[in-house]
């Protein structure tokens, strides 16, 4: 049985990892978490505020120097939930993110945001958290 998300992972190509860093932890305000030894010589780099992780992958190059298979997604995300959030948009917007809200999701306010490799986040909290 399914408990819950240990964590999300994402997709970056190798060599992000300073540019991730400073999204995630200077604009996000996440925590880097180390990676176990084994998996941090892959590159990439884990992240986390609170009990929420993610992971963010280095996608390896196709044998033979194709070109770097490493794409974000259009249309995947993580869904974050937030607390106050027109004062985190207001945050992440004064370090530099771009925010685009969007109003479709019936009782939720919510927005969007990139990363600097173009993997794309959702943030949302609920119009009526106890109702």
């Amino acid at each position: 049985m399914i408990a819950a998300v240990d964590h999300v992972q994402l997709a970056a190509p190798a060599g992000a990892e300073d540019a991730l860093r400073a999204y995630y932890v200077g604009i996000l305000g996440m925590t880097e978490i180390p990676k176990p030894p084994t998996l941090a010589a892959r590159g990439g780099c884990w992240f986390q505020a609170g009990p929420v992780q993610l992971h963010l992958g280095v996608e390896e190059t196709p044998a033979g120097g194709g070109k770097c298979c490493c794409r974000a997604a259009r249309k995947a995300h993580p869904g974050l939930r937030v607390v106050d959030i027109e004062a985190y948009a207001e945050l992440l917007a004064a370090r530099g993110a771009t925010i685009t809200w969007d109003a479709d999701l019936p009782g939720h306010r919510r927005f969007f945001s990139y990363d600097p490799v173009g993997n794309r986040l959702e943030f949302l909290e609920r119009d009526h958290p106890f109702g």
